[in-house]
């Protein structure tokens, strides 16, 4: 929560500039030509878009209970899930309700987050350990639910 609090903080200063920037009177159009102003407002409705998306899932992950799991466990919301390929290669995803793609260090790992919605994640719902799943052209076995 700490890492969407601060993107929050960049985004939502960035808005107002953005907006500070397209209402200033030195970016008043000379002609039809002169866009600044016209690109400023652009991209300070983009910037409180999307701090009004981190809003959101900050609000989701603050309200979102961890559930708990064990090897028997089907794969569901709040899982943490251990993948692993036969040349050794692992991943280890969060499943999460909001800001798939999101990457966190956890105890010195990487953690990325994936929502359910997502074509990973809901290949990955309702699987257990021991289940295979396909990720690119690589197949990774699930080998931990927690």
């Amino acid at each position: 929560m700490n890492r969407l609090s601060a993107d929050l903080a960049v985004f939502s200063a960035a808005a107002k500039t953005a907006h500070e920037a397209a209402t200033h009177e030195e970016n008043i159009p000379d002609n039809k030509y002169d866009t600044l102003s016209l690109e400023a407002s652009y991209i300070a409705q983009g910037q409180a878009n999307r701090a009004q998306d981190l809003r959101r899932a900050l609000q989701a992950y603050q309200s979102l209970e961890l559930q708990e799991f064990d090897d028997d466990s089907p794969i569901r919301l709040t899982a943490l899930v251990r993948l692993e390929a036969e040349d050794g290669e692992e991943k280890i995803l969060f499943i999460g309700p909001q800001e798939g793609g999101l990457k966190l260090t956890v105890h010195g790992e990487e953690v990325m987050v994936i929502t359910p919605a997502s074509p990973l994640g809901s290949e990955l719902i309702g699987k257990s350990t021991g289940d295979q799943v396909t990720i690119g052209r690589k197949e990774f076995e699930v080998v931990e639910v927690s």
